[in-house]
């Protein structure tokens, strides 16, 4: 049975010092929870400290991105052993501001789950459509598109170790959020593809997780679905206490 995964991305946001008090009140708050997996992912600048915090709690570090590469002239950017030497466990990857900003593509995205996955950490693979892309009839193309480029030449065994957070793009930061409905089609579709492409076993086995602006007032509702097995947290993961309460709810869904 596939147990829920509760990962809070905290983008661009807290000093290294807000970062520490955010990670200790996380740590507090989350010793009684032993049913969902709660993952923390602070800035590059610190990762390290709060790596530190958290350490022989329940609560598990996620660096935001990675290179391909093990080492070179890639000013600005962070090699997997680097991450995995401070304690990561976790590394986003394909992250919807990623594909938008920083040009990701399918292919980066592969390189670098394949990267993470040889040295023993586990990539969530963010997925997911523009609103234009959805009220245009793109939704399964593109997400088709995105899981298969994602885990193209990649094992069914590693395979196992990644989690997909599907995240509709017009749903991320904008307050708006997919109806518990949509959201489970959607993680139903995912789940589907990757049957396709590794079987039913493992597709039932891989955990999809819901991005896209949910929230302690929405959370119940999304973590009853089906195929919804837990959430990868934008805004909601900046404070403790709405954190903390959607990780409640996976606890007790």
């Amino acid at each position: 049975m596939r147990s829920y995964i509760i990962a809070g991305n905290w983008k661009m946001n807290k000093t290294v010092a807000e970062s520490i008090a955010l990670a200790e009140e996380i740590v507090a708050k989350a010793k009684g929870i032993s049913k969902a997996e709660v993952v923390i992912a602070p800035t590059f600048l610190a990762a390290a400290k709060v790596a530190d915090v958290i350490k022989g709690s329940n609560v598990k570090l996620a660096v935001q991105d990675i290179h391909w590469k093990d080492q070179g002239a890639y000013t600005g950017k962070v090699s997997v052993d680097m991450v995995k030497e401070i304690g990561a466990e976790y590394v986003i990857i394909g992250h919807s501001e990623q594909r938008q900003y920083f040009h990701e593509t399918d292919e980066t995205v592969n390189l670098k789950a394949k990267k993470v996955l040889s040295a023993g950490l586990k990539p969530i693979i963010c997925i997911g459509e523009t609103l234009e892309e959805r009220n245009g009839g793109k939704l399964e193309s593109v997400l088709t598109a995105q899981v298969e480029g994602a885990y193209k030449d990649i094992s069914s065994e590693d395979a196992l170790k990644t989690v997909i957070a599907y995240e509709p793009v017009w749903a991320i930061g904008t307050g708006v959020v997919a109806t518990d409905e949509q959201a489970q089609e959607a993680q139903k579709y995912v789940r589907s593809l990757v049957a396709k492409l590794y079987g039913e076993s493992v597709a039932e086995a891989i955990r999809i997780q819901y991005g896209g602006s949910m929230k302690p007032d929405n959370a119940v509702g999304l973590l009853a679905q089906k195929d919804i097995d837990g959430g990868l947290i934008g805004g909601a993961a900046l404070k403790a206490d709405s954190f903390f309460s959607i990780i409640e709810a996976a606890e007790k869904a």
